[in-house]
């Protein structure tokens, strides 16, 4: 059954990017892991923040895409400047990605309660295959995938943050080189695995529905070389400062999703979420459900965390 799941997996992952061109993975709770995707959100929690995204796709099928990521981001002494590290962990059907990036910010106050911050992001990214799915004589044999390369590949990339502490706007564009996996000396268009250049925008704002209630819709927007643009949008409702409870839908102009997620402040150090996603188009009959676990661990500091935080 070793191969049969992959060139399943393998099918379904191609026909998700539609071009044969690798995306950095995307979350249904994207707000609360903003780090993956935009440096200059390093430090904007005004403590030292740990996430840990754990996102099993497509588990009606063996071979799935599988993703975990752990990131860490704190301001330092000079509140203006933000450090992090993230490694995210991408196993998309028989590619295997490992992406090991440290951030840098520096935030610039606009006024009393508007700060604008700019963020680079450096590091590589490491690209093989599973040693399964090359042992297969059928692979083997089969020039089909050329040369790829198994090797670490290094990148950068850039971001703006503009946020208050009721609303956000942010654009990134988190790698700026388009990488090609497939080193053949004569590559086919059958096997083409680019890694290209994805712009994220993203946006929210949080309304005060009443003493204990808030509302935050929030929007990503997605654009790749190469792929449809991905539309996210995004609506919480925030309980008593402690629990989010929310949904999601997902567009692009081949696949759509929907999903549901709630999130817990177990403790003032630590949060716990859980979102559900599913298709709603015509490959729903063929996958099933996704599901993502996030633990979000802070330092709490009074003297330092000025105003709430919502993302």
């Amino acid at each position: 059954m070793g191969i049969k799941k992959y060139k399943i997996a393998g099918l379904l992952l191609f026909i998700s990017s539609m071009g044969f061109t690798q995306q950095l993975p995307q979350f249904t709770q994207y707000m609360f892991n903003t780090i993956s995707i935009n440096p200059a959100y390093a430090g904007s929690r005004e403590t030292l923040s740990i996430v840990a995204l754990h996102r099993s796709q497509w588990t009606g099928i063996d071979g799935g895409p599988q993703t975990q990521t752990l990131s860490a981001h704190t301001p330092l002494k000079n509140e203006k400047v933000g450090l992090g590290v993230s490694v995210i962990r991408d196993a998309p059907g028989f590619e295997n990605y490992l992406y090991l990036y440290g951030d840098f910010s520096y935030t610039l106050n606009l006024s009393d309660n508007t700060k604008l911050a700019l963020g680079v992001k450096a590091g590589a990214t490491h690209y093989n295959l599973d040693q399964e799915f090359l042992n297969d004589p059928a692979v083997i044999e089969d020039p089909f995938f050329g040369n790829y390369a198994n090797r670490w590949n290094p990148n950068i990339g850039a971001g703006l943050y503009l946020h208050s502490n009721k609303w956000y706007l942010g654009a990134s564009a988190p790698r700026l080189l388009t990488i090609d996996n497939n080193r053949s000396e004569t590559p086919t268009v059958d096997y083409v695995a680019l890694e290209r250049i994805s712009y994220y925008f993203t946006g929210g704002y949080v309304f005060d529905l009443s003493t204990h209630t808030k509302l935050k819709p929030s929007a990503l927007l997605k654009a790749t070389n190469g792929a449809p643009i991905s539309v996210d949008l995004n609506i919480n409702l925030l309980f008593f400062e402690k629990f989010w409870l929310g949904g999601s839908y997902r567009y692009n102009e081949d696949t759509a999703s929907v999903g549901a997620l709630a999130d817990f402040q177990v403790t003032n150090q630590f949060r716990v979420g859980y979102a559900y996603e599913h298709f709603v188009s015509d490959l729903r009959p063929y996958l099933g459900a996704t599901h993502e676990i996030l633990l979000i661990y802070e330092v709490f500091n009074e003297r330092r965390v000025k105003s709430p935080r919502y993302f």
